[in-house]
């Protein structure tokens, strides 16, 4: 299996651009979304939310996650994924279930062979909005700006957009800085 990395690095060369996956983790509701990147031009390419049943037993519920975003990665395609750590909530119980949903949500991304970012919250509304501390809404209006007539599945979705963003902004700057050297 040839590493994440080495897999983005034959896409780039290959074919001069990429398409990345943002992923908003979430047991009940994860966010996708997918930008294309061409040089330092962004472009939306799809989004939307995958929700569990919740009358589902946990483990089905995961089996339930992890086969969604497969069939996502199957249509789309795309070469890189930037995902959201896990914030500590106030209910451990939630906490473990949000990592254990961000945990297929991996496995998803990896086994497709993807180069994976991980991103803390913050880090994610810094890069789309300026400022850490936005609320979903600032995010949800800033990916509209960014990304113009585009129909957003929901506030999960456009978390997973700008997830997206962030990460194809981060692989643009890796691309011009290895360009550089």
């Amino acid at each position: 299996m040839v590493a994440g990395s080495e897999v983005l690095r034959m896409n780039v060369e290959n074919k001069g651009r990429w398409t990345v996956l943002g992923i908003d983790p979430g047991l009940g509701v994860t966010g996708w979304g997918i930008v294309g990147l061409a040089g330092n031009r962004i472009r939306h390419l799809a989004n939307g939310q995958i929700r569990t049943d919740k009358t589902l037993a946990l483990p089905d519920r995961l089996v339930e996650l992890h086969e969604a975003l497969v069939e996502v990665i199957k249509e789309h395609q795309p070469d890189a994924c930037g995902i959201e750590e896990v914030f500590v909530n106030e209910n451990p119980q939630s906490t473990i279930k949000l990592v254990q949903a961000r945990g297929v949500l991996l496995l998803a991304a990896a086994r497709a062979g993807m180069a994976i970012g991980e991103y803390a919250p913050r880090v994610v509304k810094k890069a789309v909005t300026g400022t850490g501390t936005a609320g979903k809404e600032q995010v949800r209006g800033m990916v509209s700006t960014l990304l113009p007539g585009v129909s957003v599945a929901g506030n999960d979705a456009a978390d997973a957009l700008a997830v997206s963003m962030t990460h194809a902004h981060h692989l643009s700057t890796a691309k011009a800085m290895q360009a550089r050297t």
